[in-house]
């Protein structure tokens, strides 16, 4: 064992000798089997390391600030923190941990609509300077609690306004009133902020007509005499290499015509679920089986053409590791851990279901596959931006057991990079596996 700390609350194991990221998942299932067969996810910090690298290598120009609500993991805020990111935070415990692992008040921005006034005088307390202001009321408690904070305006877009029915963010209009308003109080107003979503189906058009406000604000600022220097165009990034493309070639030109280089503006994004999503494996035991004879409107190609429908309960559900399925998000299929899917194989329309036997806990509404036993193991991927670290109390499990790893290619390549996980991961040890 090669120890990075004393007491260490985590373990990452490094994967040597072509040992892969599925001889540990088979490793912890077969010690699973033994025991309580209780789901655990399974984290690539490795994945962290080349997300960090596709975005550097195609939009270079953006300061990349990581929401940590998305996953806070102390691994992922560690080897982030190393690379260099920025953190975005909506109340007190997010500050705190990024704090913890080094992190300087200046690459820290405190966003959230309604922000406590505890977490207002915790910022102002640690140094924290730059906070985001969507209305009036913000604008009056920050100015009370944190009169030497930093605020960029949150600005709404039409692309953000047609996904949620709650209002978000200032209009163009309104931005003017609270910059007069900031002016009065003896606020700095520094920059402006606004959020595309992953969902937009009109990139080109949605980043137009942002940018183009955003531009509007600055002016505004600084006919009043505000230093307008920030730009963050958020988040909306998948993780897809091809969808970061897709932002890319909508965002460059708009900011070579907006904010070009020579105009000092720093820009700044939010990627969450792209740095994180694809280093996270969720695996879930199968614990219960209904058989229902169902006739199905139509069949995809391979479907057994009889009625039988299968309803798989597993032990974790939308009350768990799934609850952003509440929200309106829909969860891939799985695949089936030690199965490969032949040609001539039947499968069967299939849904998923949590162990609540609530209504609202079904998983995966309608997925083909072959028939499965109790007792056989479910392999959710791309889990990493679901609230692993969170747990609700009506979870089965108050909270799951993430096991790191990392490959020796990867250890060398973050080495390299300036990822100090063995002088900064003070609750964290390094054991070598073998499969």
């Amino acid at each position: 064992m090669k120890g990075l700390a004393d007491k260490p609350s985590y373990i990452i194991e490094l994967l040597e000798g072509g040992v892969t990221l599925e001889d540990v998942i088979d490793g912890h299932i077969y010690e699973q089997a033994l025991v309580e067969k209780s789901a655990f996810v399974v984290g690539d910090l490795g994945a962290l390391m080349r997300q960090h690298a596709c975005w550097q290598s195609i939009v270079p120009e953006l300061q990349p600030y990581y929401p940590v609500r998305c996953n806070s993991s102390p691994a992922v805020i560690q080897v982030l923190a190393s690379l260099g990111l920025g953190f975005v935070c909506t109340n007190k415990a997010e500050m705190n941990l990024v704090l913890d692992h080094g992190v300087p008040p200046e690459n820290i921005i405190l966003s959230g609509v309604c922000k406590q006034l505890a977490h207002i005088k915790y910022a102002a307390k640690n140094n924290i300077q730059h906070l985001v202001c969507e209305n009036e009321a913000e604008l009056s408690k920050i100015s009370r609690l944190h009169p030497s904070a930093k605020l960029l305006l949150q600005l709404t877009t039409e692309a953000h306004a047609a996904e949620t029915s709650m209002a978000f963010g200032s209009s163009l209009k309104s931005c003017r009133h609270l910059l007069e308003a900031a002016m009065e109080l003896g606020v700095q107003v520094v920059g402006v902020t606004f959020h595309i979503p992953s969902s937009c189906q009109d990139l080109q058009q949605a980043y137009t007509h942002a940018l183009s406000d955003a531009r509007c604000v600055f002016d505004m600022g600084v006919d009043l005499g505000f230093n307008m220097n920030i730009l963050d165009i958020g988040g909306g990034f998948t993780g897809s290499e091809f969808q970061l493309k897709q932002v890319e070639s909508a965002v460059r030109p708009l900011l070579d015509g907006y904010f070009p280089p020579l105009s000092g503006v720093q820009v700044l994004a939010q990627p969450g679920s792209f740095y994180v999503a694809s280093a996270f494996s969720l695996a879930v035991n199968v614990i219960g089986k209904k058989v229902l004879t169902r006739h199905w409107d139509s069949l995809a190609q391979g479907e057994n053409n009889e009625d039988t429908e299968f309803l798989y309960y597993m032990n974790e559900g939308v009350y768990g590791p799934f609850s952003r399925k509440l929200l309106g998000n829909s969860i891939a299929a799985p695949s089936v851990h030690k199965h490969v899917l032949c040609a001539e194989q039947t499968v069967y329309p299939s849904s998923l279901w949590g162990p609540s036997l609530d209504q609202l806990d079904q998983v995966v509404e309608r997925c083909l596959l072959p028939e499965l036993s109790v007792g056989d193991w479910l392999l959710f991927s791309n889990m990493g931006a679901c609230g692993l670290e969170e747990s609700t109390c009506l979870s089965s499990s108050p909270q799951l057991p993430i096991y790191y790893t990392v490959s020796t290619s990867d250890w060398y390549e973050m080495q390299e990079a300036g990822v100090a996980l063995d002088s900064a991961m003070k609750n964290f040890s390094m054991v070598q596996y073998s499969a």
